[in-house]
């Protein structure tokens, strides 16, 4: 399994907005992933607006992203960027 451990970067947190961009680029990765607080959370989908909000995740807390699938490094990449540059729109990347 394929993992990411990064730092939230949005101020307000994965709240809203940020979650609102996070999980349309978690379905545009193509591949499952989850997410999980770092310090024990439970994973959940990260396509999942209600799933992510449920975490609760502030700026400056660290999660992880996770995917069992072929070939998802390269989404957990860009996934792991976004939420540690705290962007306010999807990349063209994404």
């Amino acid at each position: 399994m394929a993992e990411r451990r990064v730092t939230v970067g949005w101020a307000e947190g994965l709240h809203a907005r940020p979650a609102s961009i996070f999980v349309r680029a978690a379905t545009a990765a193509g591949v499952p992933v989850t997410i999980a607080k770092a310090a024990g959370g439970n994973p959940v989908n990260a396509a999942s607006m209600l799933a992510v909000l449920s975490l609760g995740a502030k700026g400056g807390e660290e999660i992880v992203l996770a995917s069992a699938a072929q070939d998802s490094e390269a989404a957990l990449d860009r996934l792991a960027r976004l939420v540690a540059e705290g962007l306010d729109e999807l990349p063209e990347t994404v």
